[in-house]
């Protein structure tokens, strides 16, 4: 079993730049695919972006692309999510997330695919 601690989250002016934290404990971190979802008020949670479990391979949903950068660092157990060009419509709270994974090379980008959620944190971006 893995615990997930998101950190970060803030009030920023649109244009601005986030960096988003997931720090992972209870397991071995490189065993998990990762990803980041986001759900804003009364709408669905929804994919922004997933990594590999050895950092080589990443996705990302169309509305961050270019903007949005996740990375690892597998000796901190740590996950990234840089957010640059930071938009009114990036306001929500944001969720990390872990699935075990046999390869390494996977990247899981289906919501109901993931066991392992943390608690989330804001990010609102005022226009």
């Amino acid at each position: 079993q893995v615990q997930l601690v998101e950190s970060g989250g803030g009030l920023v002016q649109a244009g601005d730049s986030l960096r988003l934290s997931c720090v992972a404990s209870g397991r071995t971190f490189s065993e998990y695919g990762m990803g980041w979802f986001r759900q804003a008020p009364g709408k669905e949670r929804e994919f922004v972006s997933a990594i590999s479990r050895w950092h080589d391979i990443t996705r990302y949903g169309d509305s961050v692309k270019g903007r949005f950068t996740i990375s690892r660092d597998n000796a901190k157990n740590t996950m990234y999510l840089q957010m640059n060009s930071l938009k009114h419509e990036d306001t929500a709270v944001y969720y990390c997330a872990a699935k075990l994974t046999m390869s390494k090379r996977q990247v899981v980008t289906v919501r109901e695919e993931y066991r392992h959620w943390g608690q989330g944190t804001q990010v609102t971006v005022s226009s």
